[in-house]
């Protein structure tokens, strides 16, 4: 069990060495750098290894990565929501805390949730953070990711309407998940 503790601390060192020096690429941008809440959902997220439920003190991760806990709640609204497989349980104030469970669900039933919450409107961003968690549960590789993150560009559709452009990423969004199950 000690093990684990040193383990699980030398790489949150490793995490927080890799945002100060910003040497991580990420995997959907081929950007030169991760940002602080790609960073922060790493952390969590390699949390879950262990358990299928965490425990998290806001005040704490923002003091590790040395941000507002405005910046961990961003992360966790936008990255930990049902629709991604997250339940979040939130107690505000000095002693609060974060409780992040996974939801466990078959593959299809993921992408059929995901269909489901997409709407009838989605951006590129949204778009960015469902393919990061596809990846995430190994529903895609990073080539089919790079692939469909491509396709639903703003590049890729800027011969469409710009009122019409978030519609029509949503409705394909929806057939390639639809040939995913």
């Amino acid at each position: 069990m000690r093990k684990n503790k040193t383990l699980k601390y030398a790489l949150d060192k490793v995490y927080i060495f890799l945002y100060n020096n910003s040497q991580r690429k990420s995997k959907l941008k081929g950007d030169d750098k991760m940002n602080l809440s790609d960073i922060i959902e790493k952390y969590i997220i390699d949390a879950f290894d262990e358990a299928e439920q965490i425990e998290l003190k806001r005040s704490e991760l923002a003091q590790e990565f040395n941000c507002v806990p405005s910046q961990i709640n961003y992360v966790i609204s936008t990255r930990f929501i049902p629709e991604l497989g997250f339940y979040v349980e939130s107690k505000r104030g000095g002693g609060g805390y974060i409780k992040i469970s996974r939801i466990s669900h078959s593959k299809s039933d993921y992408l059929k949730n995901i269909i489901c919450k997409i709407g009838s409107n989605m951006s590129q961003s949204v778009v960015e953070i469902y393919l990061r968690e596809l990846l995430g549960y190994n529903i895609i590789d990073e080539k089919n990711a790079n692939i469909i993150s491509s396709a639903l560009s703003e590049k890729s559709l800027n011969q469409v309407d710009k009122l019409k452009r978030d519609q029509v990423r949503a409705d394909m969004f929806k057939n390639i998940l639809v040939s995913l199950m």
